[in-house]
């Protein structure tokens, strides 16, 4: 599985357009790096990149560990800042399918909603939670099928200051198992993290 990434002389063209060029990371175990930059510098298109959504123009993507398909495939999640949830289902419904195509059972959905306080929210449609509570819905499939990377794009920005608290024990314990979080955000990280700039 995933031990480390890395990330060497990286380019990444959307639209025509070079978004960055000679970009490199290293992000080893109990590792955060906190990706920073203007709005459109091309932080969500490095995630998509990482996560084999976008092809780069050049450099390398190296999963230390495994394959780059089973990497991919089992070895990460990529929460993106649309939380990818259908709105006439219910909230039990979105978890229960997004946990199976992680490969988790509805046992650890469960115990991820419960982690989240969700269990009250589960028979509601999504469409009639707030954006908080349908942010921590997403995240739930961190908790219910365990992954070693977290491709996070603003995983804090629908969350109050008490859920912004709790989402950084979170990921703190995440990282204390060895984990390793790359997440695009304007409002810092809670814990130590690294920074990756990415100009305009």
């Amino acid at each position: 599985m995933i031990h480390a990434l890395r990330i060497e002389a990286l380019a990444v063209r959307r639209g025509g357009r070079l978004l960055f060029e000679n970009l490199a990371l290293e992000l080893g175990p109990g590792e955060a790096c906190a990706l920073i930059g203007p709005n459109g510098s091309g932080k969500t298109s490095l995630l998509r990149a990482v996560a084999g959504l976008v092809r780069p123009e050049a450099g390398e993507i190296v999963f230390d560990g495994a394959e780059a398909d089973t990497a991919r495939g089992e070895g990460l999640h990529f929460i993106s800042h649309q939380d990818g949830l259908k709105p006439a289902r219910t909230a039990w419904e979105e978890l229960r399918f997004w946990s199976a195509w992680c490969g988790a059972d509805e046992a650890h959905a469960r115990a991820a909603a419960e982690a989240l306080e969700l269990v009250p929210l589960l028979d509601l449609e999504v469409r009639r939670l707030s954006a908080g509570q349908r942010r921590r819905l997403a995240l739930a499939r961190l908790l219910a099928a365990p992954r070693p990377l977290w491709l996070l794009d603003e995983p804090l920005s629908p969350l109050d200051a008490r859920w912004r608290g709790r989402f950084g024990e979170i990921m703190a314990d995440h990282l204390g198992r060895g984990g390793l979080i790359l997440a695009a955000v304007h409002d810092p990280l809670p814990g130590a993290t690294k920074t990756l700039e990415i100009p305009s």
